[in-house]
């Protein structure tokens, strides 16, 4: 049975996971207004899922039907822990798997997790087979909601301190996995240099040596659909992902062709002031609604400094929003500054 990833068009577009940015609630506005080729959720620590506290993070595995394909990315060094996580992740549904082997929070590298993981192969591999482990033991419990064909994928970036091209992506790309995520940076790089998409062709071109069939997503610095087209070609990546550039703009995989179509890209949707606002108290609502019991209101306030801008008025505005603690707040100031507008 084919796995998702061969049945979309070239190049695909990803919605990037991003910590306590691509919550169900914000995802959710995607669905709506312009869903991606493939949605990732925020990252989710292994050892969370693992442990008596999972309940509060299976918030954070919450998903609709309207995302799919959609992948679910865990971060983990322990073994033991990432194949229990995986199993839990299988059994509830997800159309794939995604290691982060990439992230530079030292919270999270400390853990030997993340970006950490560049630095020790073996343990790395290790962790690419527990995720293995986990898809099989969920396949013998027969789960009614687990799909047939599970994805299994990495999301890294181009070394730890330098360039590891030459070692690290032959080695990852050797453990039969189905996709691999680029950030064209190095970790000690953060995001305080541009990314390096020379690097993505570069993977490219020891995949197709290599002879795998593991789809090469690129990431880093893509401003929008245009822009990710113009990389895709450049580069011969498979699939594009884009991170920064969704903040406050849940419209801008809104030009990708629809029901696999291979017709062109189509203008992106430009939003008026007023249906920008009025989605993000739609947002703002469906924050309340599925994550308002476990997570601090304050996570919607890097969405309003994304919404509100580029207008007379906005740093009024937003100074406003970020005293509120409650979607009536929110509310209410928006309708006033709609009204004296």
């Amino acid at each position: 049975m084919k796995k998702f990833w061969e049945k979309l068009p070239k190049p695909f577009f990803c919605l990037a996971p991003m910590a306590d940015v691509t919550d169900a609630a914000f995802r959710s506005m995607f669905a709506k207004y312009g869903k991606p080729d493939v949605t990732w959720t925020e990252f989710v620590s292994a050892d969370g899922l693992a442990s008596e506290g999972r309940e509060v993070l299976k918030y954070d595995l919450v998903y609709s039907e309207d995302e799919r394909p959609i992948v679910v990315q865990l971060f983990s060094s322990k073994v033991d822990k990432m194949r229990e996580a995986s199993r839990v992740c299988a059994e509830l549904g997800f159309d794939g798997i995604d290691i982060n082997m990439g992230c530079p929070d030292k919270a999270v590298e400390k853990q030997g997790a993340g970006s950490a993981m560049i630095k020790d192969m073996k343990k790395a591999g290790e962790i690419i087979q527990a995720v293995k482990d986990g898809i099989n033991d969920a396949k013998k419990k027969k789960s009614k909601k687990m799909r047939k064909d599970i994805s299994i994928s990495v999301k890294t970036r181009i070394g730890y301190n330098t360039n590891q091209i030459k070692e690290w992506i032959p080695f990852l790309l050797s453990q039969d996995i189905d996709a691999l995520t680029i950030h064209a940076r190095t970790r000690k790089d953060l995001s305080l240099v541009p990314a390096r998409w020379e690097y993505v062709k570069e993977i490219v071109d020891i995949r197709n040596k290599m002879g795998v069939k593991t789809m090469i997503i690129g990431n880093g610095d893509v401003r929008d659909l245009k822009h990710g087209y113009d990389l895709a070609k450049e580069t011969g990546c498979d699939g594009i992902m884009i991170g920064r550039a969704v903040f406050g703009n849940p419209w801008i995989f809104s030009g990708l062709p629809k029901n696999n179509s291979k017709s062109k890209i189509l203008i992106n949707f430009t939003p008026t002031l007023k249906q920008k606002l009025k989605v993000m108290l739609k947002h703002t609502k469906q924050y309340e609604k599925i994550l308002g019991k476990v997570k601090n209101f304050a996570n919607m306030k890097k969405h309003y400094k994304a919404y509100v801008n580029g207008f007379d008025g906005a740093k009024e505005l937003r100074i406003k929003l970020m005293e509120t603690h409650s979607y009536k707040e929110v509310e209410k100031i928006v309708k006033d500054f709609l009204i004296n507008y």
